[in-house]
C-alpha cells in the first residue's frame, strides 16, 4: 500500500488525509522532515505560502523535500503548495523549493473576498471538475516539459511534469476525488519504478 504524507504546518491537513484514504492508500500527518524518509508521496496544502515556507525554513523541510523529489518521489501542491513548488514568483526575489519549472503569481485572483467556484475541464477526465478557488494564485508561465492540465480565463490552473503535480484550486475541498487518484496512480508507478 502506497504512503502518502501531507505536511501538516498549515491548511486543510484533515480534509487530504481523508481524501487519500478514500484512495485506498495510508495517510500520513507530517510535522518532522524525517517523516519524509516513510513516503511514497507528499502533498503540500494550501494556507499562506509565505507563513509555511518561513515554517519550512525553520523546521528543515525545505532541504529534506528537495532531497524526496530529487528521488523522483511525487509531490502534489495545492493552492500555496503550488507556490511552494514553483522555480519562480511574479515580483519576488526569492522562490521556496524551486522543484518545478513555473512562474507563479501569488494570489492572482484576488483577495479572500475573490474566492470563486467554477467547473473546469481538466485534460484527462470525462467530466468538467467542481474547483474551489481561495486566494488563488495561477501559473504565468510553464517550462516547455511541463504539461497545462487546466484553464481559467486562460489563466494556468493545475498542470504536471514528471512527479510533480499542482493545482491552484483545493480538490481537499470537493467531494471529487479524481485529482487524489490521478496522484495515487502516480505514486504507485514511482514506487514499480523504484523497486526495480
Amino acid at each position: 500500500m502506497a504512503v502518502i504524507g501531507v505536511v501538516a504546518l498549515q491548511g486543510a491537513v484533515e480534509e487530504h488525509l481523508k481524501q487519500i484514504i478514500n484512495t485506498g492508500s495510508e495517510a500520513i500527518m507530517v510535522k518532522h522532515p524525517r517523516q519524509l524518509k516513510e513516503l511514497d508521496g507528499l502533498i503540500i496544502p494550501g494556507g499562506e505560502s509565505t507563513a509555511i515556507g518561513k515554517l519550512m525554513a525553520h523546521y528543515g523541510f525545505i532541504e529534506a523535500i528537495k532531497d524526496f523529489s530529487n528521488q523522483q518521489k511525487p509531490i502534489f501542491g495545492t493552492c500555496a503548495g503550488m507556490v511552494l513548488v514553483a522555480k519562480e514568483l511574479e515580483g519576488s526575489e526569492s522562490a521556496h523549493l524551486k522543484i518545478m519549472d513555473i512562474v507563479v503569481k501569488r494570489n492572482g485572483f484576488g483577495r479572500q473576498i475573490d474566492s470563486f467556484e467554477a467547473n473546469i475541464e481538466i485534460e484527462g477526465m470525462k467530466a468538467p471538475f467542481q474547483a474551489v478557488f481561495i486566494r488563488a494564485p495561477y501559473i504565468i508561465s510553464a517550462g516547455d516539459q511541463v504539461e497545462i492540465l487546466a484553464r481559467v480565463d486562460e489563466k494556468i490552473v493545475a498542470a504536471r511534469c514528471d512527479h510533480l503535480l499542482v493545482s491552484a484550486f483545493h480538490p481537499e475541498l470537493t467531494d471529487d476525488n479524481r485529482f487524489y487518484k490521478m496522484f495515487s496512480e502516480m505514486v504507485e508507478s514511482s514506487m514499480v519504478s523504484h523497486s526495480s
